[in-house]
């Protein structure tokens, strides 16, 4: 299956994306001190096709991250339904992480992935109110890793939209470390009440054993958790993986419409995940409630731009 390999040539830190499984970057590695980190987790032989889409890498979730209970909402007075597909029957994670995407500009350092719901995956629009344009920029720059979203909107009518990436963070990131030496933290506070992964619609304070903000050990914790009210000093965030035996961070750097962040360890992996989402998990349903969710509308002709950011090298002081 092709892969697309994209290097900067001052460091040779390199990514691999897969644009025909959802132009997904199941490869990071950073050049360090002679050798490199691996930054991002993949099942073997995920490259080859046949593995679970949501599984490996970075599963690029739009136009709704996470789930919509029982696939079911209403939009504009028109309802919706679209096949369930986790084990409770809800819709999960958009239409756009397990089919291909067309590669529409390429250079050595970059590359750009386009997905158009109606060019790309006909049978499903009918499942969503508006067609959709998705444009995803891979680009390295040093030991960064930044990946630029524009959302535009070719349809007549309004385009309902929320947005969300599954990065998948390979543990540890020294040779020598261990996966229970490796902390995370991230400015979040609070988190939505969940059952059966489904927000409840109450916020409350994170509890104490998962307070990313004082840094957790993923290796002693079950992560689940969908996470709100998103701390910023400035224009942007950060969440972090430390290894401190090794002397090395992963930072995940995003802009605060990235209002809510998923923590996740996946069972039986060296990994942890955290996934930056611009709503939370149902959103299109909360907010017909009548809660505040980030759920977004983009008018007709119109465009929207986002980035989000990875780095990696030794542990910022």
């Amino acid at each position: 299956m092709s892969v697309v390999t994209i290097r900067d040539l001052h460091t040779g830190s390199t990514a691999r994306i897969a644009p025909a499984l959802g132009f997904n970057c199941f490869e990071f590695r950073v050049a360090h001190a002679g050798a490199f980190i691996d930054v991002l987790d993949a099942v073997p032989g995920f490259a080859d096709g046949g593995q679970r889409a949501s599984g490996s890498g970075i599963p690029i979730l739009f136009p709704f991250p996470n789930r919509i209970r029982q696939g079911r909402f209403t939009w504009a007075g028109q309802a919706y339904v679209i096949p369930g597909s986790d084990k409770w029957g809800n819709a999960i994670h958009g239409f756009c992480l397990d089919r291909p995407w067309r590669v529409i500009d390429v250079g050595p350092d970059f590359v750009t992935g386009q997905f158009q719901l109606s060019v790309d995956a006909p049978d499903r629009l009918s499942f969503w109110p508006a067609d959709f344009v998705l444009e995803v920029t891979y680009e390295l720059i040093h030991n960064r890793l930044r990946a630029n979203f524009r959302i535009a909107n070719p349809s007549a009518i309004d385009l309902p939209w929320g947005l969300g990436t599954h990065p998948y963070f390979k543990l540890p990131l020294g040779a020598g470390s261990r996966v229970q030496d490796c902390t995370i933290d991230a400015p979040v506070s609070h988190c939505w009440e969940l059952i059966d992964c489904l927000p409840t619609g109450k916020i409350v304070p994170a509890p104490e054993e998962k307070d990313l903000r004082e840094g957790v050990y993923p290796a002693l914790l079950q992560l689940d958790d969908v996470y709100t009210g998103v701390g910023c000093a400035g224009p942007q965030f950060e969440c972090t993986i430390i290894d401190e035996p090794a002397g090395l961070q992963i930072t995940q750097t995003c802009p605060p419409i990235f209002r809510e962040l998923v923590a996740f360890t996946p069972p039986d992996r060296n990994a942890v995940c955290l996934e930056p989402y611009t709503c939370p998990t149902d959103a299109i349903n909360l907010a017909a409630q009548g809660l505040e969710t980030g759920w977004r509308t983009l008018s007709p002709g119109s465009e929207f731009h986002t980035w989000i950011d990875l780095t990696a090298g030794p542990i910022l002081v």
